[in-house]
Protein backbone atom coordinates (compact mmCIF):
# COMPACT_ATOMS: atom_id res chain seq x y z
CA UNK A 1 0.00 0.00 0.00
CA UNK A 2 1.19 3.53 -0.84
CA UNK A 3 2.19 5.49 2.27
CA UNK A 4 0.41 8.85 2.42
CA UNK A 5 2.09 11.87 4.01
CA UNK A 6 0.91 15.31 5.07
CA UNK A 7 1.70 17.85 2.34
CA UNK A 8 2.99 20.32 4.94
CA UNK A 9 4.89 18.41 7.65
CA UNK A 10 5.25 15.01 5.92
CA UNK A 11 3.83 13.07 8.88
CA UNK A 12 2.13 9.80 7.98
CA UNK A 13 -1.60 10.18 7.44
CA UNK A 14 -4.22 7.91 8.91
CA UNK A 15 -7.91 8.19 8.15
CA UNK A 16 -9.74 9.05 4.97
CA UNK A 17 -8.21 8.01 1.67
CA UNK A 18 -8.45 11.55 0.28
CA UNK A 19 -6.86 13.20 3.33
CA UNK A 20 -3.96 15.54 2.47
CA UNK A 21 -3.09 17.11 5.85
CA UNK A 22 -2.71 15.78 9.36
CA UNK A 23 -4.19 18.88 11.09
CA UNK A 24 -6.08 22.06 10.30
CA UNK A 25 -2.93 24.01 11.15
CA UNK A 26 -0.91 22.13 8.50
CA UNK A 27 -3.68 22.69 5.93
CA UNK A 28 -3.85 26.39 6.73
CA UNK A 29 -0.06 26.87 6.70
CA UNK A 30 0.29 25.01 3.40
CA UNK A 31 -2.50 26.98 1.69
CA UNK A 32 -1.24 30.33 3.05
CA UNK A 33 2.27 29.67 1.71
CA UNK A 34 1.01 28.69 -1.73
CA UNK A 35 -1.42 31.61 -1.88
CA UNK A 36 1.34 34.05 -0.92
CA UNK A 37 3.81 32.71 -3.49
CA UNK A 38 1.33 32.58 -6.35
CA UNK A 39 -0.07 36.07 -5.78
CA UNK A 40 3.12 38.08 -5.20
CA UNK A 41 3.12 39.40 -8.77
CA UNK A 42 -0.59 40.23 -8.64
CA UNK A 43 -0.19 42.12 -5.38
CA UNK A 44 2.72 44.17 -6.71
CA UNK A 45 0.77 45.12 -9.86
CA UNK A 46 -2.28 46.01 -7.76
CA UNK A 47 -0.07 48.29 -5.65
CA UNK A 48 1.11 50.08 -8.80
CA UNK A 49 -2.47 50.44 -10.10
CA UNK A 50 -3.66 51.81 -6.75
CA UNK A 51 -0.82 54.34 -6.70
CA UNK A 52 -1.57 55.40 -10.29
CA UNK A 53 -5.27 55.79 -9.43
CA UNK A 54 -4.42 57.76 -6.31
CA UNK A 55 -2.20 60.19 -8.23
CA UNK A 56 -4.86 60.83 -10.89
CA UNK A 57 -7.64 61.12 -8.28
CA UNK A 58 -5.63 63.61 -6.24
CA UNK A 59 -5.06 65.81 -9.28
CA UNK A 60 -8.74 65.63 -10.26
CA UNK A 61 -9.81 66.48 -6.70
CA UNK A 62 -7.68 69.63 -6.89
CA UNK A 63 -9.50 70.61 -10.08
CA UNK A 64 -6.48 70.00 -12.29
CA UNK A 65 -7.48 68.98 -15.83
CA UNK A 66 -4.07 68.90 -17.53
CA UNK A 67 -0.65 67.73 -16.40
CA UNK A 68 2.81 67.08 -17.75
CA UNK A 69 3.81 63.46 -18.19
CA UNK A 70 7.11 64.18 -16.48
CA UNK A 71 5.30 65.61 -13.43
CA UNK A 72 3.21 62.46 -13.04
CA UNK A 73 6.34 60.34 -13.38
CA UNK A 74 7.99 62.40 -10.59
CA UNK A 75 5.00 61.65 -8.35
CA UNK A 76 5.57 57.93 -8.97
CA UNK A 77 3.08 57.29 -11.77
CA UNK A 78 3.97 54.17 -13.79
CA UNK A 79 2.72 54.54 -17.36
CA UNK A 80 3.19 50.84 -18.15
CA UNK A 81 0.19 49.85 -16.02
CA UNK A 82 -3.45 50.71 -16.71
CA UNK A 83 -6.76 48.86 -16.58
CA UNK A 84 -8.56 49.99 -19.71
CA UNK A 85 -8.16 51.95 -22.93
CA UNK A 86 -10.75 53.66 -25.10
CA UNK A 87 -10.76 55.76 -28.22
CA UNK A 88 -12.28 59.23 -27.83
CA UNK A 89 -14.44 60.92 -30.45
CA UNK A 90 -11.38 62.81 -31.73
CA UNK A 91 -9.45 59.51 -32.18
CA UNK A 92 -7.27 59.97 -29.09
CA UNK A 93 -6.43 56.95 -26.94
CA UNK A 94 -7.56 57.32 -23.33
CA UNK A 95 -5.61 55.28 -20.78
CA UNK A 96 -7.57 54.51 -17.61
CA UNK A 97 -6.65 53.31 -14.19
CA UNK A 98 -10.13 52.22 -13.11
CA UNK A 99 -12.25 55.37 -13.43
CA UNK A 100 -9.42 57.92 -13.71
CA UNK A 101 -7.46 58.37 -16.90
CA UNK A 102 -5.60 60.57 -19.30
CA UNK A 103 -5.20 61.29 -22.98
CA UNK A 104 -1.73 62.06 -24.33
CA UNK A 105 -1.32 65.30 -26.26
CA UNK A 106 1.66 67.00 -27.85
CA UNK A 107 4.70 68.20 -25.95
CA UNK A 108 4.53 65.89 -22.92
CA UNK A 109 1.03 67.15 -22.04
CA UNK A 110 -1.79 64.99 -20.69
CA UNK A 111 -5.49 65.80 -20.46
CA UNK A 112 -7.03 64.16 -17.41
CA UNK A 113 -10.33 62.37 -17.99
CA UNK A 114 -12.90 60.54 -15.88
CA UNK A 115 -14.96 57.50 -16.84
CA UNK A 116 -18.29 56.64 -15.23
CA UNK A 117 -17.99 52.97 -14.26
CA UNK A 118 -21.76 52.72 -13.81
CA UNK A 119 -22.13 53.03 -17.59
CA UNK A 120 -20.05 49.85 -17.98
CA UNK A 121 -22.32 47.90 -15.64
CA UNK A 122 -25.60 48.78 -17.35
CA UNK A 123 -27.37 45.81 -18.96
CA UNK A 124 -27.10 45.69 -22.75
CA UNK A 125 -29.94 47.37 -24.61
CA UNK A 126 -31.82 45.80 -27.41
Amino acid sequence: MNERKCLQCYEQLTGRADQKFCTDQCRSTYNNQHYFESNTVIRSINRILKKNHSILSMLKAKGITTAKKSDLRKKGYCFDYFTFTSISSNSQINYFCYDQGYSEQEFNKLILVHRDLNDDQAPPRG
